[in-house]
């Protein structure tokens, strides 16, 4: 496997130790030890680092260990609004150049949420969402958004895994994915807006008291 392809998989591989918790928020990533307990050469370890950093997860300080980022509330909740009005956009976009590929990768993704939601592992059922919404971007075939939605994503992602998990309700997830479904399939803005807006309106909220505990908790460095 080539170094920037293994330096995607070592950063998959810590991105879900952080949201699972292995990595908390301000606990240092030794990269010698990482790396030794990979059995990975330094070199991938500190790129998948720089990974994880460009997608806020990750704080890098000079001459001292990176650490795992302890946002703000404030932080997410800006970062939130921005998000929210970015799905927006794009779900509006995609009503309008949605095409059958699309809406079929989206009817899939949202089967497969349906099958497996009661026997799925968290984090994996939380990836497939995360794929949903990715995809609606994706279908608005405007690639400047679809990119500042990703961006958006990556740096919002443990917050939205936090959400995801305290508010685990099958029948939530599943209805309000196919209001969005529908709403998209019948070409239809402002009933997709409404429906994503149900969905994400209350997203900052659902993550409040993690934060807020989070930055009660001392740093682990």
């Amino acid at each position: 496997m080539s170094e920037p392809n293994l330096a995607d998989e070592i950063a998959a591989r810590l991105r879900r130790d952080i949201l699972r918790g292995k990595l908390p928020p301000g606990s240092a990533i030794k990269e010698r030890d990482n790396a030794l307990e990979l059995g990975v050469s330094r070199t991938p370890m500190r790129e998948a680092i720089r990974i994880l950093a460009k997608e806020g997860l990750v704080i890098l300080r000079p001459s001292r260990s990176p650490v795992v980022a302890r946002p703000s509330f404030k932080e997410i909740s800006d970062q939130v609004a921005v998000l929210v009005a970015l799905e927006k956009f794009s779900a509006e976009l995609a009503c309008e150049n949605a095409t059958e590929a699309d809406m079929a990768a989206l009817r899939a993704l949202n089967r497969r949420i349906f099958d497996c939601y009661d026997r799925a592992d968290a984090l994996d059922l939380f990836e497939i969402d995360m794929e949903f919404h990715t995809v609606i971007a994706r279908a608005s075939h405007n690639a400047a958004l679809a990119e500042t939605h990703r961006a958006y994503l990556a740096r919002l992602w443990r917050a939205r895994f936090l959400s995801a998990s305290q508010r685990r309700n099958r029948d939530r997830v599943i209805g309000h994915h196919a209001a969005i479904l529908d709403a998209l399939e019948a070409r239809d803005a402002d009933a997709v807006r409404v429906a994503i807006e149900r969905h994400l309106g209350n997203l900052a909220e659902d993550i409040r008291l993690v934060i807020e505990k989070e930055e009660s908790s001392p740093p682990t460095v």
